[in-house]
């Protein structure tokens, strides 16, 4: 059984997720920051950094969310950046913010399932997705949706939360995300689900070689894992 944010509820994880989201949409880039101390920002500038060799013109970003790691990629000059993301909530933030900085002519943010992308085959040079596809509620299904929406030759980058192996960030670790982060959580967002669902969710994921082998499975080649910040974070890269 899928981990799901509200476990008192019937729906399906897809429809849970998009309605945590919404709930705290315009609490989250906060959230995000302050619980992971500003490390998020540096994760998602080295997961760009990898794409720099494609030189990618388009790129869909999925799981957008309020459009973070859509805006870090403006650094690689790409023609255009689509963001899909299955909560209305957050891309009503993520618009607001990329209108702010007027860049809706490059950046534009669509409701949009990752496991049944609208966007016909080999369509994009490079394909992104920041603590997203632990979210997805089914793994394979929304990778093998990336690998066909990929060009030949093109790049996907998958920055994801892992589990620390270690002594002891792996102990500091599991402290933090099941009694601190909760607590804040909860107390910011207002939702008593949604920062529980968060270490249950990277609990159940299948970080590193596991992951990997999933990727590789589903098509993509010259896989390679990347572990950040003493095993908090990955990032997974392959190629179509």
């Amino acid at each position: 059984m899928s981990v799901v944010p509200y476990k008192d509820q019937e729906d399906g994880k897809k429809k849970q997720v998009a309605q945590m989201f919404n709930s705290i949409a315009k609490r989250y880039d906060f959230l995000n920051h302050f619980l992971s101390a500003g490390v998020d920002i540096y994760w998602r500038k080295k997961a760009v950094k990898l794409l720099a060799p494609v030189k990618p013109q388009h790129i869909l970003d999925i799981a957008t969310g309020t459009g973070d790691f859509a805006l870090e990629t403006l650094q690689l000059n790409p023609k255009q950046i689509i963001g899909i993301d299955i909560s209305e909530g957050m891309l009503q933030v993520g618009r607001e913010k990329i209108s702010k900085r007027g860049l809706s002519h490059l950046v534009q943010l669509q409701l949009g399932d990752s496991e049944n992308i609208q966007f016909p085959d080999n369509h994009f040079d490079a394909i992104t997705v920041a603590f997203g596809v632990r979210n997805f509620e089914n793994l394979e299904k929304g990778l093998a949706e990336m690998l066909r929406v990929l060009k030949p030759g093109g790049m996907a980058v998958i920055l994801e939360f892992s589990k620390p192996q270690a002594f002891p960030m792996k102990q500091g670790y599991n402290f933090y995300f099941k009694h601190i982060l909760p607590v804040f959580g909860k107390l910011i967002s207002k939702d008593n689900a949604a920062y529980t669902y968060l270490p249950e969710s990277v609990q159940a994921f299948p970080d590193g070689n596991n992951f990997l082998a999933i990727f590789q499975r589903i098509g993509f080649k010259n896989t390679k894992w990347h572990s950040l910040t003493f095993g908090i974070s990955s990032i997974y890269t392959g190629t179509k």
